[in-house]
């Protein structure tokens, strides 16, 4: 395409020429093949400019014309002007120098090594006392801030499959928990269908129920029947009600979306008296200025936020309170009913559901997995190859073979999920087997069994990287939800073992003053020193999660740390902490029967995994 005049001489030429960014229509399109974009030729540099691009593409991004990639308004980069000024940064940059980010604003490059990340960011971060969305939306207005979700500002989103697994195996582990199984002849209601909702659908459809999902917004149900994660639509709740009870009775796997508030979804089915066998909702409650509240359409949500937006957050607290009550009436007629993590309960306390804490969050299900450093580890072909992704595919199913979730997840994944942007796959891996899988894949990269180099990042929602009391640190044993140097001690490690880039975070996932949390991208490109970062990378990111949870008092994690070589100094003494806080998590009610319960058989295997590595 021709350069406009004022993009002539400058490093984002290239790009404009080659027709991977328009900025007349302020469009972007993911880089693929094998030519280098970047003047150092190095692949640590590109591939942080390739998934730059990645998370704004159309098939990728919610809204990409607005730098949004998902989540409500988390965005890529502050503005255009500072995208483009990255992407000249990024192409210009020497090897051994690392750009330096702050809320999505490029603000210095400074000489360092070839050890040391490419780039560095700081997201929305705001000094405690100050952190709300009111104060964030002052400074936001001033150009001083940005909000950038979890993975979308750190250019580690992968589309809708990103979010696909987590909500499989949390939908899958309450399946297991409470109906046997399998979710077959059951009906899963839930509302969001944007990018991280979207996964709703295909997960329960893969576990075998029927999903009633609702949404708003046409484009989203639309979006999610075009990349095959919705089976079908109406815009008729009464219609939509029927078609998933015929399908309940006849025990077929569907998913069905409905065009509607979530507030009226289920103001129907409590006053027809309908029981939903599992009730969640992906709507953006963390931000309230994103939620649409009920009696208004998305043209005139649009317009209230503009017009008045200390009104339009009154009206959404209102519906957030009504809809966590209609939550409760489902609980309380005997649906299985948790919260997936957007802050809905939270929202719905302030504004005076006192009992909206009665429906548990997504970690009563997930939980387990993070204590032993397993989470949403993931990865994409940088030079855009799906050949490539089904090879890795082969790979976790042959490494892997006797663990059943996985394998389950690779088949589900191989046969229903659709690439958006550059092909991707995300594998819950754990402490170990990262490291693993990363010296496989580099060794292939290096092999020429691949076409090019590999990206490999995470889900923010793991572990170790987050501190978030109504989501990913709700109900820890020894009551250590709000402790936020967690986080910080995640992306002090990733930084200084070298991974490709990293990025501190804070609000993702449940807004404003919710969480602190952290990321990293790692170019794993067939070379040495690529490697070496990379196994480095792979190791400390979970094993900061296992100690994390070692220290909560978790003994699956005490078990975990100690089979593993991950050391703890002071492991005696929280082996002791242990026996003490479970009981006092109990006695104060901040965990379930079934997690006490669970804890206290798990400390018991623990005790004999002890005494059988103390034998001589």
């Amino acid at each position: 395409m021709s350069v406009p005049s004022k993009y002539k001489g400058r490093p984002i030429e290239e790009l404009i020429s080659a027709g991977y960014y328009n900025p007349e229509t302020r469009s972007v399109k993911a880089i693929k093949g094998y030519d280098f974009h970047v003047w150092s030729k190095d692949w640590q540099i590109e591939g942080v400019l390739r998934m730059l691009f990645h998370v704004l593409d159309p098939e990728v991004a919610k809204d990409p014309k607005n730098l949004i990639v998902y989540g409500g308004s988390g965005k890529a980069a502050r503005s255009w002007d500072d995208f483009e000024a990255i992407v000249d940064t990024l192409i210009s940059m020497d090897r051994e120098d690392t750009l330096v980010i702050q809320s999505g604003q490029p603000v210095a490059v400074f000489k360092t090594d070839l050890r040391a990340p490419r780039v560095l960011m700081s997201n929305a971060v705001l000094v405690p006392k100050w952190a709300d969305w009111k104060y964030f939306w002052e400074l936001e207005a001033r150009g001083l801030i940005s909000y950038h979700q979890m993975t979308a500002g750190c250019w580690a989103y992968i589309g809708t499959q990103g979010i696909l697994q987590g909500t499989y195996e949390t939908i899958g582990f309450a399946a297991e928990r409470h109906f046997g199984g399998s979710l077959e002849g059951r009906l899963v209601v839930s509302a969001g269908l944007g990018e991280m909702g979207g996964a709703q659908p295909l997960a329960i459809k893969m576990l075998g129920g029927v999903a009633l999902i609702a949404d708003v917004d046409r484009r989203m149900i639309e979006r999610r029947i075009a990349t095959g994660y919705l089976d079908t639509w109406t815009d008729n709740v009464d219609k939509a009600i029927d078609m998933a009870l015929r399908a309940k009775e006849k025990r077929e796997a569907i998913s069905i979306g409905v065009l509607a508030n979530a507030v009226d979804l289920h103001e129907k089915l409590v006053k027809e008296q309908i029981v939903p066998d599992l009730v969640t909702d992906q709507t953006p409650a963390h931000d309230p200025l994103a939620y649409v509240p009920a009696g208004l359409t998305v043209e005139e949500a649009e317009r209230l936020r503009k017009i008045d937006p200390e009104r339009y957050v009154q009206l959404s607290k209102r519906s957030m309170a009504r809809h966590v009550e209609l939550l409760l009436t489902h609980l309380m007629r005997g649906a299985v009913v948790f919260e997936y993590g957007n802050n809905l309960r939270k929202q719905a306390y302030d504004a005076g559901v006192e009992q909206a804490f009665k429906i548990p969050g997504q970690m009563e299900y997930l939980r387990p997995m993070f204590e032993e450093g397993r989470g949403p580890f993931r990865w994409t072909s940088l030079v855009g190859e799906p050949k490539d992704i089904y090879k890795l595919d082969d790979v976790i199913l042959t490494v892997y073979s006797r663990n059943w979730r996985l394998v389950r997840w690779i088949q589900n994944a191989k046969k229903y999920v659709k690439f958006q942007g550059l092909p991707a796959r995300v594998v819950y891996l754990g402490y170990g087997e990262r490291a693993e899988f990363g010296k496989i894949v580099s060794e292939m990269v290096r092999r020429g069994e691949l076409s090019g180099p590999i990206w490999f990042g995470r889900d923010h929602l793991d572990t170790g990287s987050v501190a978030s009391p109504f989501r990913e640190t709700e109900g820890m044993l020894d009551g250590s939800d709000a402790v936020g140097d967690w986080p910080v001690l995640n992306y002090a490690l990733n930084t200084a073992v070298g991974a490709t880039w990293t990025c501190f975070h804070h609000g993702g996932g449940v807004g404003i003053g919710y969480s602190l949390h952290c990321g990293f991208g790692m170019v794993v490109d067939g070379t040495q020193l690529a490697e070496e970062k990379a196994l480095r990378v792979f190791t400390v990111d979970p094993g900061i999660g296992v100690v994390r949870h070692a220290h909560a008092g978790y003994p699956r994690a005490l078990k975990t740390a100690l089979t593993k070589g991950v050391r703890i100094p002071i492991h005696k003494r929280l082996e002791e902490k242990s026996l003490r806080v479970v009981e006092e998590a109990w006695r104060e009610g901040r965990i379930s029967e079934y997690t006490y319960k669970r804890v206290k058989e798990e400390w018991k295997e623990y005790e004999e995994v002890k005494k059988n590595l103390e034998k001589p």
